[in-house]
């Protein structure tokens, strides 16, 4: 099974993947933003804050950034949208995406999501 780290997907794909994620206070938008720093494998980001949505791009394997971002913020992540982009020999992208996904993934733990902040502060 490859990993995220074969070096064929990592060279030759990039994704930009577009994801739901509740962003309710600067104590949470800290937390996200911080995440997606750390993530050495991550080019851009953007956040969006009152649409709740996070927009990534770089060379990874979607689902692993996405359970990273899960366990590092402990808020519910839903991959929204995923488009893969080839790189030719001239190091330029294509403009067609490869995959574009609409199904929503819930990456949630067992445990019950709280509607309020109190724990961000």
């Amino acid at each position: 099974m490859p990993t995220s780290h074969s070096a064929g997907f990592m060279t030759e794909r990039i994704c930009c993947m577009v994801m739901r994620i509740n962003i309710d206070c600067n104590g949470c938008y800290r937390k996200v933003r911080r995440a997606l720093l750390d993530m050495k494998e991550l080019e851009t980001h953007l956040i969006e804050k009152k649409q709740c949505r996070v927009s990534v791009c770089g060379r990874f394997v979607p689902r692993d950034v996405a359970i990273k971002i899960r366990k590092k913020t402990n808020r519910r992540v839903e991959i929204l949208e995923i488009q893969e982009f080839s790189i030719n020999d001239e190091q330029t992208h294509e403009e067609k995406p490869l995959m574009i996904t609409s199904n929503t993934w819930n990456l949630e733990s067992n445990q019950t999501h709280i509607e309020t902040c109190v724990a961000c502060i």
